[in-house]
């Protein structure tokens, strides 16, 4: 049973807005790729656990904290006896370990090794548990989901789990008997519970309102080539259509997430879009799906 569904993450998004209206650094390109990579993975993963047939409860994408120190966990599986903490990488090409740390074969490249940051979740995980009184076995894993990555010299001890190996690693889990009852239910909504929605790892790159691209743009391919043809936001690159509501809702959410402190009014979203439809349009939208807040000029949404 899927108790917490996996969405894309606040930074993630805040990087799609800001790739599409800003020029990146190549840094800041190759950390946004990895964030793209990264949950393309565990949408993959979550694809594969859909298999797991015995009662299990799935909790995707925890931020917990103990202590004052965060942790991140990509999948806990509850099941009758054990707790399954798992973290997705979505690697690619050849790498291998020597001294416990992780290098790409073609460049020599050295990769966080991703042991480590498991390892640190798992203890910070079981002092959690501690302090809810829970006794329950953890098991951390490992699990590299793309089938275009190889490690070489791989140690066995290690708790990893190879693209050839996940599948196998599903049907066992599937062959464990598992009875769930109310205190593993339980556990799981008290962890759902403490889930932090504000990320201290977050990274985003400085912007300033006026540095930013103004308009609206096609959410399939991205581009600012659009046009509006009969109440639809129409792209010339692509082709693709999207009513006009839908697509300034899109554009309200990108706002509220880039400028948390600006007020959300028919003049800002006017600016923001940056597109033939009038500022009436704009005020119709917005007083259908947000609250008004305040009166004549003054007016704001929330």
């Amino acid at each position: 049973m899927l108790l917490k569904k996996r969405f894309a993450s606040d930074e993630l998004l805040s990087m799609r807005y800001l790739n599409t209206r800003m020029a990146l650094t190549e840094k800041e390109t190759l950390h946004y790729s990895n964030l793209e990579k990264g949950y393309e993975g565990e949408l993959t993963f979550d694809l594969l656990a859909e298999s797991l047939k015995e009662e299990k409860l799935i909790i995707n994408d925890l931020l917990l904290e103990v202590s004052n120190s965060y942790f991140q966990i990509d999948t806990l599986v509850i099941s009758q006896g054990m707790i399954h903490l798992l973290e997705i990488k979505n690697y690619q090409g050849d790498c291998y370990l020597e001294s416990d740390k992780l290098y790409a074969v073609n460049t020599g490249r050295e990769y966080k090794n991703p042991v480590y940051q498991l390892k640190r979740s798992a203890t910070l995980f079981r002092q959690l548990l501690q302090t809810l009184k829970q006794n329950y076995p953890v098991e951390p894993s490992v699990i590299f989901i793309n089938p275009e990555f190889t490690l070489y010299q791989a140690p066995m001890d290690q708790p990893i789990i190879l693209p050839t190996q996940v599948n196998r690693f599903l049907n066992d889990l599937n062959k464990s008997p598992s009875k769930l009852n109310e205190g593993h239910r339980k556990l799981a909504q008290n962890l759902i519970s403490l889930h932090q929605t504000k990320n201290p790892f977050t990274a985003l790159p400085n912007f300033q309102y006026d540095q930013l691209l103004k308009g609206m743009y096609c959410e399939t391919c991205k581009s600012m080539l659009v046009v509006i043809k009969k109440k639809s936001l129409v792209c010339g690159k692509c082709g693709g259509a999207e009513k006009i509501e839908r697509a300034i809702l899109r554009s309200v959410g990108e706002f509220k997430m880039l400028f948390p402190e600006r007020k959300v009014t028919t003049q800002s979203i006017y600016e923001w879009c940056n597109t033939d439809l009038s500022k009436k349009t704009f005020c119709r939208v917005l007083k259908k799906n947000f609250i008004a807040v305040g009166s004549t000029r003054d007016t704001y949404y929330e």
